[in-house]
């Protein structure tokens, strides 16, 4: 069966950086476009950073441009966030996903997620 399996969570300071892994089994990876989106307490979740199956083109969310990076292993079945400068507010629940197309408009698999705390 598929399966999203993060790690690499944890509570570090402001300005540390943390990098997030997510293997995947159950299906092609490498045809797939993947995705990290995240749910701070009390909020909605939301998009982080997807990379399309190629590693191509990225996109990114605007609150973590220029700290966060995306990227793929398709040898490891592994999808990274690489999260510098942390900040509290990206304090939340980390998840992986799969998109079910390389439009990237729907979800079709979900991790169980990893939380990352970032104090001041």
């Amino acid at each position: 069966q598929v399966q999203l399996v993060e790690s690499g969570g944890g509570s570090v300071q402001a300005g540390d950086s943390l990098r997030l892994a997510c293997a995947a089994s159950g299906f092609t990876f490498i045809n797939s476009a993947m995705g990290w989106l995240r749910q701070a307490p009390g909020k909605e979740r939301e998009f982080v950073a997807s990379i399309p199956w190629s590693g191509g083109r990225l996109y990114y969310a605007n609150s973590v441009k220029g700290r966060f990076i995306i990227s793929r292993d398709n040898a490891k079945n592994t999808v990274y966030l690489q999260m510098n400068s942390l900040k509290p507010e990206d304090t939340a629940v980390y998840y992986c996903a799969r998109y079910k197309s390389s439009r990237f408009n729907e979800i079709d698999y979900w991790g169980q997620g990893t939380q990352v705390t970032v104090s001041s």
